[in-house]
């Protein structure tokens, strides 16, 4: 029952413009980088957030909708809810973009049409569009078949974590 409310109540903070993480108390609190890292299943809002930023940083996941009470919108996020720690582990920040009348920069780069969901590499190019929304399962095979992913997990093998 819980995970089914999660979702909701994460959308609600973000409709609200409320939402904040528990890295509040950080050096910088405005800085997202320094917000994921201290709460990777933050929930960010498109304004708050530069793609470029990111680049060699994290994998944006960037979920458009044209209105928060898209069904589709909702749907995704009890999705991404079920799992956050497959995404954590594979360094994806979850982005959100319901808002069609303010258009936000990420909006404008990425140009959705209604309910997108959109997976950008670590490098910067767009790895993955979806126009409905995925389970992490999907989500976490299609990540996990980049070569930038493999390279990671490589890594991460020789160095024992």
């Amino acid at each position: 029952m819980i995970k089914g409310l999660f979702p909701l109540f994460v959308l609600a903070l973000i409709v609200m413009g409320a939402v904040k993480s528990r890295a509040q108390s950080a050096e910088n609190p405005d800085d997202p980088i320094a917000i994921w890292e201290a709460d990777r299943t933050h929930v960010f809002g498109a304004a708050e957030v530069d793609l470029d930023a990111l680049v060699w940083v994290a994998r944006p996941l960037v979920i458009f909708a044209d209105s928060p009470n898209d069904p589709q919108f909702h749907r995704q996020m009890e999705l991404l809810a079920q799992w956050p720690e497959d995404l954590a582990e594979r360094d994806v920040m979850i982005i959100v973009d319901t808002d069609t009348a303010t258009r936000s920069a990420i909006r404008d780069r990425l140009r959705p049409r209604a309910f997108m969901m959109v997976l950008i590499d670590k490098d910067g190019r767009v790895a993955l569009r979806k126009p409905a929304p995925w389970d992490v399962r999907e989500i976490s095979r299609s990540i996990d078949k980049t070569t930038l992913r493999q390279q990671e997990v490589r890594e991460r093998r020789e160095a024992g974590q």
